[in-house]
């Protein structure tokens, strides 16, 4: 079945750039729901050995930058890009570099712009020093 994906916009909205759309809507194709991914690589162990977390990144950039390589891999897997993708959630503990998430997202993402939601978190589960976690959903 063919897939169709169209980036609504409300009838009045304002012609400026914007990193998502509010609303997608899918016809055809299948879903794929993809789990949370930080800059840590994906598997490790549990209980959490911090060790394991050493080489990643310290800043927003870089682990946006190494969580979306995780999750690209994900993608690569069920063999999705970034342009499926259509819903994502983003959930950092700072929200003052959302300026530099956002440029490297943009590399990332192009044209494609998923339904985001972006929230502020005090801490994510993995390890201390994630500073970035990312879910979405695509359809292939």
């Amino acid at each position: 079945m063919n897939k169709t994906v169209e980036h609504i916009h409300w009838p009045d909205a304002p012609d400026i750039w914007m990193p998502y759309a509010p609303a997608i809507k899918v016809t055809g194709g299948t879903q794929v729901h993809l789990a949370g991914v930080t800059a840590a690589p994906v598997y490790h162990h549990h209980p959490h050995r911090p060790e394991e977390f050493d080489l990643m990144p310290t800043d927003i950039g870089g682990q946006t930058e190494a969580a979306l390589e995780n999750l690209k891999k994900a993608l690569n897997t069920v063999g999705a890009t970034f342009s499926d993708i259509v819903t994502a959630s983003r959930y950092v503990t700072d929200l003052s570099d959302q300026d530099l998430m956002n440029e490297v997202w943009a590399e990332y993402f192009g044209d494609a712009k998923p339904a985001t939601t972006t929230v502020q978190v005090v801490q994510l589960a993995t390890d201390p020093r994630c500073i970035i976690e990312i879910n979405a959903i695509a359809v292939v």
